[in-house]
């Protein structure tokens, strides 16, 4: 297993989680949000949920978001779902990336899940407006 690099070992948590975010927006990565979990999730700090328009966008979005936090030695322990491209499930130990196909995230209501959660802000103001679906 490859060590984190020693610029990129300092990074909190929510760094982490928003250099995932930021990966995803670039690759138009739609109705992007981090929540932070600590203190009412055991298994991680924070969640990165985004969705993609198309099971292969959402299985691009999952790439650039591994390319993005592998260039800076931060290995994904467990990757889910990315054959099907409907809910792809990237975990960084603190940061878990939840990539829905737009039609399938409404059904898990992860934010409605983790209500108790407190959504980051990010950088972009547009960054976590809801999109429109056609």
């Amino acid at each position: 297993m490859r060590k984190v690099s020693k610029k990129h070992q300092h990074r909190s948590g929510e760094e982490i989680a928003r250099l995932a975010a930021q990966a995803a927006i670039d690759k138009k990565g739609e109705d992007v949000r981090i929540l932070d979990v600590r203190g009412i999730c055991s298994f991680t700090d924070y969640f990165v949920i985004m969705s993609g328009r198309s099971t292969r966008h959402v299985q691009g979005l999952a790439d650039a978001v591994d390319t993005a936090l592998s260039s800076k030695k931060l290995k994904s322990t467990n990757t889910e779902g990315l054959q099907e491209g409907h809910w792809v499930l990237l975990d960084f130990d603190d940061v878990v990336v939840h990539i829905f196909y737009w039609e399938t995230r409404p059904f898990y209501n992860l934010e409605g899940l983790w209500h108790d959660g407190v959504e980051v802000p990010l950088d972009e103001p547009d960054a976590a407006a809801p999109k429109k679906q056609k």
